[in-house]
């Protein structure tokens, strides 16, 4: 529920697509998440794409967690079961706390749109020296569903009964 008596805060998130096929000219994950931040009034404070490396992403997430100015980090990608799908190995270590209703809630989510496939998704979140961390799968459908469903409201101070935006 949004407080219309609650002041907009807007926070910098960074988007990183991981895969070893896209391009940042054909991620369309990855645009979409920055036009929906930038939508919702939020600022993009960066933007990458790597490979499906564990040290990659693991470096590219603790640059942005040591950097004050990235509040939030959105992640797409590599959160599937392929031998090469290692995000939640990259990113779990670096969380401080891990935000366990939000794999559970976007699984719930997801079931309504593509039934038991959900059980595939090890999407993660977490809170890392005061930057919030989402991992989402790597379609624009399931990024499409985390925010609509989910992120959007977490990272909106108007929010309530609470949202994360004070953690930040």
């Amino acid at each position: 529920m949004i407080h219309a008596d609650k002041v907009f805060v807007p926070i910098n998130i960074a988007v990183l697509t991981v895969s070893d096929t896209r391009t940042l000219d054909n991620d369309t994950s990855g645009q979409y998440l920055v036009d929906k931040l930038i939508e919702a009034g939020h600022n993009s404070c960066d933007r990458q794409l790597i490979i499906d490396s564990k040290y990659e992403i693991r470096a590219a997430v603790s640059a942005w967690i040591a950097d004050s100015d990235t509040q939030v980090v959105l992640i797409t990608g590599g959160t599937g079961f392929s031998d090469r799908d290692v995000t939640p190995e990259a990113v779990e270590p670096l969380f401080d706390k891990v935000v366990e209703g939000f794999g559970e809630l976007f699984r719930q989510v997801s079931y309504q749109e593509i039934g038991s496939s959900t059980i595939q998704s090890r999407c993660i979140a977490g809170l890392a020296n005061k930057t919030l961390i989402f991992c989402v799968p790597g379609s624009t459908g399931a990024c499409g569903t985390a925010w609509e469903s989910i992120i959007k409201d977490q990272l909106d101070s108007r929010h309530g009964p609470c949202n994360f935006v004070k953690h930040l």
